[in-house]
């Protein structure tokens, strides 16, 4: 019970300002909403203390990211993009562990971005990674992120690069995989190559939010939150790289809170 309240505390704000998202002026629905997060983060929690009292020998960055995972999360994709070379990942400053829920209202959600119009319908090609680059607000504090999928899932994972962006515009950059096998070559070619090397170092840092796990997005919502660690750049990944065949229809949406 102890446990409960302490998280329930530790999250009330973010889940707060999501609730006012979801149900603006109506208090009852946001105070409903709420409860309904913070249980369904309670039992993951408890399920990764569960997990780690059975796997103690577990990887370490298991614990790095507490309760970001859902209980269904499959086999991690191999990640697509050349920003996230296992060389430049790094955690350079503590970053808190990100909270992510599910929703079942995916019929209404999809028809409310369609509606939005604008970049929030984006196709990931087969063998594909969209990756969303969204900078830290000045006025903000915390990032919110909602997505989904027609009828196929898709891997999802949020690094934090810390680099200071010029502005606060959203970008979408799209990679395939044959660019993943050129970086690597390059990557492995740096390592004996003085100049290439100065090069690559001179990538900024990226830290490990959320690995990069496949999502039943095409059952239901996936939402998240993450407070900022710091001035920087989220990287949201939609990763397809593993689907030989198959392109995906993504429905997202990116907001901060103050």
């Amino acid at each position: 019970r102890l446990i409960q309240e302490a998280l329930n505390r530790q999250t009330f704000h973010q889940f707060k300002a999501y609730a006012e998202k979801q149900f603006p002026g109506d208090p009852e629905q946001q105070a409903v909403l709420i409860r309904q997060l913070q249980e369904q983060h309670y039992q993951q929690y408890m399920q990764q203390v569960l997990q780690e009292q059975l796997s103690p020998s577990q990887n370490h960055r298991t614990n790095s990211v507490k309760m970001a995972e859902q209980e269904n999360a499959v086999e991690p994709v191999r990640e697509s993009t050349p920003e996230v070379s296992e060389e430049e990942i790094c955690d350079p400053l503590p970053v808190a562990a990100a909270h992510m829920w599910t929703r079942k209202d995916i019929a209404e959600f999809k028809e409310a971005i369609r509606k939005e119009g604008g970049d929030g319908i984006i196709k990931v090609g087969h063998g594909e990674t969209v990756t969303v680059r969204v900078p830290t607000h000045d006025d903000g504090t915390c990032l919110f992120w909602e997505f989904a999928t027609d009828s196929y899932d898709l891997g999802f994972g949020v690094y934090f690069e810390w680099t200071r962006s010029p502005d606060s515009q959203v970008t979408v950059h799209i990679s395939e995989s044959e660019d993943e096998e050129d970086d690597d070559e390059d990557l492995d070619q740096g390592r004996n190559d003085i100049e290439k090397g100065v090069a690559l170092s001179d990538k900024p840092p990226l830290s490990v939010v959320i690995p990069v796990y496949r999502r039943d997005c095409h059952e239901e919502v996936y939402a998240g939150s993450h407070n900022y660690p710091g001035q920087g750049v989220y990287l949201l990944k939609f990763d397809n790289s593993y689907s030989l065949w198959r392109s995906k229809t993504l429905y997202y949406r990116v907001y901060y809170t103050r």
